[in-house]
């Protein structure tokens, strides 16, 4: 594989966040890139040299892309990525997968939990701090209650698992039914392993009813990262939300996952955006 020759990251970033009770800590709030879309066509070489050109100075991988970081790597291969991250300035965050827990159908949901286990393996090994997974949806003739269970069932036994290698479970709010927020509350309510935490994902669903009824709900199960997305784009409160996280003094990563526009200079891009954040931070008297 060439990809043993492309090089090794290190990981430094805690996975679930830092809700500081101390009024004399600040929030660290830092940028980074999801390579969702911007990134995907960057194998691990280019994403480091880029994202340290826009000093977006994390990224969280999307498994299947043209990073070529999976579960199939060797051990080899897997110091070789962790090498690579660890001489550069850029931290590896951790994984974005589509490991989702709402199936009814008892085989696909053990494939996914068995998926979810070899990735955060994979992560561990690799240098990262945790695996985004997904709830992440209802089904028909399925009580809502019963999906939520076993969501949260799901995320107990996975967060065990990753407790034991030193990382992290992020949830994404995401999904239909499954983003709102007093669902996600609900599944937290069951998913209560320590190391289970919530991925902000920025949804137009954050603003039923409002944005600081949904936020309040889950904000004490907040993960060390969020996704963001195009910050001069209207229609979503980034301004709430960064108040929110300064006001809980919040350590962690702001993520951008960015799909609406497709620049043709994606460095550049992430360089304004980066900048952009950092101008509505210090709005807030944030450095």
């Amino acid at each position: 594989l060439e990809l043993l020759t492309l090089g090794s990251v290190a990981i430094s970033s805690p996975v679930i966040a830092k809700v500081a009770r101390d009024n004399h800590e600040k929030p660290d709030i830092k940028f980074g890139l999801v390579t969702y879309q911007w990134g995907k066509d960057w194998d691990i070489p280019t994403l480091i040299k880029n994202l340290t050109k826009s000093k977006n100075l994390g990224v969280e991988l999307r498994v299947d892309h043209a990073h070529g970081v999976d579960t199939f790597l060797t051990s080899a291969q897997r110091e070789c990525v962790k090498k690579q991250f660890k001489d550069s300035p850029v931290t590896l965050v951790g994984f974005g997968s589509n490991v989702q827990f709402d199936s009814p159908v008892p085989g696909v949901l053990n494939l996914n939990i068995k998926r979810a286990k070899a990735l955060i393996a994979l992560d561990h090994d690799i240098g990262g701090s945790g695996v985004k997974v997904k709830p992440n949806q209802f089904h028909k003739d399925v009580p809502k209650e019963k999906t939520i269970e076993q969501i949260g069932k799901s995320l107990n036994e996975i967060g065990k698992f990753a407790g034991d290698l030193g990382q992290k479970v992020r949830l994404e709010v995401h999904g239909p039914g499954t983003q709102e927020l007093p669902n996600i509350k609900a599944i937290l309510d069951v998913a209560d392993n320590p190391n289970v935490g919530i991925c902000w994902n920025c949804n137009p669903t954050d603003l039923n009813p409002d944005f600081q009824t949904n936020f309040d709900l889950v904000k004490n199960r907040l993960g060390s990262t969020i996704h963001i997305h195009e910050l001069d784009i209207p229609g979503y409160p980034y301004d709430l939300l960064f108040k929110n996280l300064v006001g809980l003094n919040y350590n962690g990563w702001l993520l951008f996952e960015c799909s609406a526009t497709d620049p043709a200079d994606k460095v550049k891009a992430l360089d304004e955006q980066r900048q952009l954040g950092l101008k509505m931070l210090s709005q807030l008297h944030v450095k």
